[in-house]
């Protein structure tokens, strides 16, 4: 008890306080003693506190004018995105009338022949919704890429080296797809046709201009032999086994008795048109 109450009364060692006071030191003040001192001392003070005043003022006043910004940004978002839905719902409401007219010449005056043949390109060019048995294939990051739970993939730090699926990726397994005998086929209810794109943009997927949300499920409706064609295929299941072996990606395949693919979206008709030569363009 002595001890702590000498180390309180006595802080500073005895030999440290000696040596102050043969230097002057001990006990003096460093706060200006003459008028000019005191008076730069002041000046700068108050400089400081106008500074201060000034940049609170400043603050103060651009508050209102940024949160009026803000709301001008959210109305013209929402202003946007109800836009949209109304451009959405018309496009229902012309695809449903379209489709109202197709069944209406098909009954009106269209043989079985040509009703059957309509169907059949219908299915090909992706233009019409099909069905039937086919198989499920899901493509994921691998855990290590860190985009479970939901993460965008746009926020990703990259495609190279990763356990991420790239788009060459898919565009092999669904080149695999079709050769294995796949009638049709859709990437997260995105159905493709002939002048389907499948590209990087960034660190995302596109379909079309499409970002694909991960997983990647690519849905193709096809013979029975499908699923065994596409697990044998050397793009197919022989290249996301060593997918999986290499970066961890994780895959499945699925054999369904009934996969339901959607319309593709419609796009102008593109024709050929004579060349004006005479001949047969080669």
């Amino acid at each position: 008890m002595f001890l702590l109450t000498n180390v309180m009364e006595h802080a500073l060692d005895d030999g440290y306080a000696e040596a102050a006071r043969s230097r002057g030191e001990y006990g003096s003040s460093r706060m200006p003693r003459s008028l000019r001192g005191k008076l730069f001392l002041g000046g700068g003070l108050l400089l400081a506190a106008l500074v201060l005043t000034v940049g609170a003022v400043q603050v103060r006043a651009s508050a209102p004018v940024a949160a009026q910004e803000r709301q001008e940004l959210i109305a013209r978002v929402g202003t946007a995105q109800a836009n949209a839905d109304q451009v959405q719902q018309q496009i229902d409401k012309d695809r449903a009338q379209l489709k109202q007219l197709q069944q209406q010449a098909e009954a009106g005056g269209t043989g079985a022949g040509d009703t059957s043949q309509l169907q059949q390109l219908q299915l090909v060019t992706g233009a019409g919704a099909a069905y039937g048995p086919g198989i499920q294939v899901t493509l994921d990051d691998a855990v290590s890429a860190g985009t479970d739970g939901g993460s965008n993939p746009r926020t990703a730090a990259g495609f190279s080296d990763t356990g991420r699926v790239r788009d060459r990726d898919v565009q092999l397994v669904v080149n695999a797809l079709w050769q294995a005998g796949a009638e049709g086929v859709a990437i997260n209810g995105q159905r493709l046709t002939s002048l389907s794109a499948i590209r990087a943009a960034g660190d995302a997927i596109l379909v079309d201009n499409h970002p694909l949300a991960l997983p990647y499920i690519l849905d193709a409706v096809g013979g029975g032999a499908l699923a065994d064609g596409f697990r044998q295929n050397v793009d197919g299941g022989v290249y996301l086994d060593q997918l999986k072996a290499d970066y961890a990606i994780r895959y499945s395949i699925s054999s369904e008795d009934r996969v339901d693919l959607p319309a593709a979206a419609r796009s102008g008709l593109q024709y050929a048109t004579p060349s004006g030569r005479g001949g047969a363009t080669p």
